[in-house]
């Protein structure tokens, strides 16, 4: 790893798919944090021609990317995902994890055991987290006694498009859109303790949360409705005013330089954030937990 705390960390990214095109890579090129150095993927021709787009070159396979990046970063479905970071970590490269964290809690587990034995930066890319307006609600919602939450993630992406495909359509919102609102909850109202559900994860589940200061909380989710944009919104109820969180109006983009420059940072003072391996791994546990 270079010397350079102020040079920008080399990232080569696994994956050249519709997230990755409208996600990581441009966020990565952007810098000035980061620096995309190299692209990666199953189709050679999705690769190159990312990469081609933002500066990077395409590269035959992992073991190369590694020779030429300090940082991984995964944009590819979580049975892709969970065998490829364990490589990247027992090479000794900081990981940009994508949700969920395998495709299921042993995978799960074995990247948080690589990660954990070979001593390596990780982060996980639950978007919501890094926006303005999320910081924010977070802050109200410390200072909030909460009895009760409500919340819903809700989009129609599984009905048709570049998303209506493959793990997503197999396994459904609970292991596609579950990991970002547990993780809402967990954070806003406090620690899960428990998790049941109810429903198709295909079409639509109801999650019933009990947290450990005692609140309970509910969590609507579907990839499977028509809805004019996505909905993702949290009620913070109890003997005070009301505390809410809607994503309508928040961009993902305005996400990035946050994200960037926070992976940037851990990377190279090698002291990661809370958005760990082990928290994925955590996320993981409460939807094994809450799997019908």
């Amino acid at each position: 790893m270079t010397s350079n705390a102020s040079a920008p960390v080399r990232v080569g990214l696994i994956g050249a798919g519709p997230w990755a095109r409208a996600m990581h890579a441009p966020m990565l090129a952007a810098g000035p944090q980061t620096h995309l150095t190299a692209v990666w993927a199953r189709r050679s021709e999705a690769a190159a021609a990312l990469a081609g787009a933002h500066g990077a070159v395409a590269v035959a396979d992992v073991e190369e990317l590694f020779e030429r990046c300090e940082a991984v970063a995964f944009a590819v479905p979580p049975a892709v995902q969970a065998p490829l970071a364990v490589r990247a970590a027992r090479a000794g490269k900081a990981l940009l994890l994508d949700k969920p964290l395998g495709a299921d809690l042993a995978g799960a587990r074995a990247v948080a055991q690589a990660v954990a034995e070979s001593g390596v930066v990780s982060q996980m890319v639950l978007t919501k987290r890094y926006h303005p307006a999320t910081r924010a609600f977070l802050a109200r919602a410390r200072q909030t006694k909460v009895t009760g939450a409500r919340s819903c993630y809700l989009h129609g992406a599984f009905l048709d498009g570049e998303m209506a495909t493959g793990w997503r359509l197999k396994e459904g919102a609970l292991l596609d859109l579950g990991p970002h609102l547990l993780d809402l909850l967990d954070a806003a109202v406090g620690p899960i303790v428990s998790v049941r559900a109810t429903g198709d994860p295909r079409r639509w589940v109801e999650l019933s949360c009990r947290h450990e200061n005692g609140a309970v909380s509910q969590a609507s989710l579907s990839g499977a409705v028509r809805l004019p944009r996505p909905r993702t919104r949290i009620e913070l109820l109890g003997e005070s005013e009301e505390v809410v969180w809607d994503s309508a109006g928040a961009g993902h983009q305005e996400s990035w330089p946050l994200l960037r420059e926070e992976f940037a940072a851990a990377v190279r003072s090698g002291v990661p954030g809370p958005l760990t391996a082990a928290h994925g791994l955590r996320l993981q546990e409460l939807i094994a937990m809450a799997t019908p």
